[in-house]
């Protein structure tokens, strides 16, 4: 322990029996409870000091993240039956990843995709408030992947005349 001049400071039994005892348990190795605990009852709701900008800076996300998050990953699922559905109409798959995976069987198709979106928005939703590139806000990135799943969306709708 040392003083505000960062000078090492002399404690005496008192103190040291006082932090022993108010120790307890280490909450560090409480990992599922404090992220559990945290979640309800979130207590850095900004950054702590003027230009802190790192992922762990903040502990609770403002709920438009949790739509967009949604949305995107319910457009996801959309996009996922919509292709397996052209698919068995005869058309096939561009995306030379997602078409080795379609080779196999729909359910490992679907949960793959839809695996890999999900992870995709839960890091970007977790630095939603930060900028890439030193100038494009995240959150900007999952507005345009929303956009861009709508689109997607709307053009296989096309594909399968039904607009």
């Amino acid at each position: 322990m040392r003083a505000n001049n960062n000078t090492p400071m002399q404690l005496n039994e008192r103190q040291v029996v006082d932090e022993v005892q108010r120790r307890g348990v280490d909450r560090r190795k409480r990992v599922l409870w404090s992220l559990v605990y945290g979640n309800f009852n979130p207590r850095r709701r900004g950054p702590r000091r003027g230009g802190e900008n790192q992922l762990t800076s903040v502990d609770w996300h403002h709920p438009q993240w949790l739509a967009i998050g949604i949305l995107i990953v319910v457009f996801s699922c959309g996009d996922a039956l919509l292709t397996l559905i052209l698919m068995s109409n005869g058309a096939y798959e561009i995306n030379p990843f997602m078409a080795s995976l379609l080779g196999g069987s729909a359910t490992r198709f679907a949960l793959v995709k839809i695996g890999l979106t999900a992870s995709g928005v839960v890091l970007l939703t977790q630095a939603a408030r930060l900028r890439t590139f030193g100038r494009v806000p995240v959150g900007l990135i999952l507005y345009g992947v929303l956009a861009l799943y709508g689109t997607l969306i709307l053009y296989e709708f096309r594909m399968l005349n039904l607009l």
